[in-house]
């Protein structure tokens, strides 16, 4: 760290907290509006309002309601660096239990995982660089990104050309992520290499043939073949993978029947596949299916089995993860970062993006309870998020651009 760096950073910080109230206005009225899925149509407006005055470059989506802005830096020629800042923008079909004066005014629907402070710091962020844009060596993409909570809005925006907006291929791309508990407030915390899971599903169909219960030498029963698999699935994680290489399968539903003395014609077995290697990513599905036919087999059944790929392993690049935790000490101070010990669980589907372009994603705590280990997790109707985060979100994603398109800051 240099002064000049520290002295930088302070005027990004100073220029966020300088439109700290407009940020929080808009998070509110963002808070009240919370849409679902891959169509946000309010959400898409008062993103294109937020950016009105601005010198950008604004495209949205076909298949879906994403904005796409390009913030031109002050450098010509072909070779000029591009980086991404992204943000998403959509909710979760969670009844809102936070009683705060902008409480969701869509029944059903809350900001609960705090995308709705993504969106205005993204935008805070637009603002800082746009001020500033004379002194970038190269220019910006602003991703705003409907779906990360499915059925996942990346992958679409990458098709309709997200990665190529500024007439370039995007260099790196950064994104960040607010919690609602775990740590205390304006905390940050981030790991380089995996530190999201990827998350696919499993759908299985034990087919067998009904009749009686009180004679099932008649007939095929897939009841307790499903709850071999269903146990087997373990025992196979435990006996075939590394632990330090880890795979969770979790069956989050199994059905089958209708009555007590009925045996059904077949159960169904849906689960959750977590991983943080492609090798084990690629091994488990094999492994599932082994296990899965072989029991069935065994019992005289036949199966159905539905693998469906979901969001990759989120992987920070090295570089890019240093870049970020010196961004965050030069803001904030040495004690506001965090090494994460382990990679979480959870799946991002900025994922797909990372695969593609070299970054980082960092998270920020926006915990209001100073008992933040018993404070309401994301998802949860209860979570609730700080507005006091917004500006120093908004001048991280501002720094990393300007560290990366500033070629005297690095």
């Amino acid at each position: 760290m240099t002064a000049d760096s520290t002295t930088d950073s302070l005027a990004t910080l100073a220029a966020a907290r300088s439109i700290g109230p407009d940020l929080v206005a808009l998070r509110r009225r963002l808070h009240q509006v919370p849409e679902i899925g891959l169509h946000l149509p309010l959400t898409q407006q008062l993103v294109l309002e937020a950016l009105a005055d601005l010198d950008v470059e604004v495209t949205t989506g076909t298949a879906l309601s994403s904005v796409t802005a390009v913030l031109r830096g002050g450098a010509s020629g072909p070779d000029r660096p591009v980086v991404l800042l992204r943000g998403d923008m959509d909710a979760l079909p969670v009844t809102e239990a936070v009683p705060v004066p902008y409480i969701s005014q869509h029944v059903g629907v809350m900001h609960a995982c705090g995308h709705d402070l993504h969106v205005a710091a993204l935008v805070g962020a637009a603002r800082i660089l746009h001020d500033r844009r004379a002194e970038l060596a190269g220019d910006v993409v602003l991703m705003f990104q409907p779906g990360e909570e499915g059925p996942g809005g990346a992958e679409p925006m990458i098709a309709e050309g997200l990665l190529e907006a500024a007439g370039r291929p995007v260099d790196s791309a950064y994104a960040l992520h607010v919690s609602s508990s775990e740590y205390p407030l304006g905390q940050w915390f981030a790991r380089p290499g995996p530190v999201f899971a990827a998350a696919d599903e499993v759908h299985v169909r034990v087919l067998g043939r009904g009749g009686h219960g009180s004679q099932p030498n008649r007939a095929l029963d897939p009841v307790p073949c499903a709850c071999e698999i269903v146990l087997a699935l373990q025992t196979m994680v435990t006996r075939r993978f590394d632990v330090f290489d880890p795979v969770v399968i979790g069956v989050g539903r199994i059905a089958g029947g209708t009555k007590e003395n009925i045996i059904p014609d077949d159960v169904e077995i849906d689960a959750t596949v977590r991983t943080l290697s492609a090798d084990a990513r690629e091994r488990v599905r094999s492994e599932i299916e082994q296990v899965v036919r072989g029991l069935t087999a065994a019992h005289g059944l036949g199966v159905d089995i539905e693998y469906k790929l979901g969001y990759p392993v989120t992987v920070n690049d090295a570089a890019e993860h240093e870049r970020g935790r010196q961004a965050v000490v030069d803001l904030f101070g040495a004690d506001r970062f965090r090494l994460m010990p382990e990679p979480q669980l959870g799946s991002e589907d900025m994922s797909f993006v990372l695969d593609l372009v070299p970054g980082t994603y960092f998270n920020v705590s926006a915990c209001p309870d100073a008992d933040f280990d018993a404070a309401p997790d994301n998802h949860s109707p209860r979570a609730a998020f700080d507005d006091a985060v917004l500006p120093d979100c908004a001048a991280w994603l501002a720094e990393m651009a300007l560290r990366r398109l500033s070629p005297e800051r690095g």
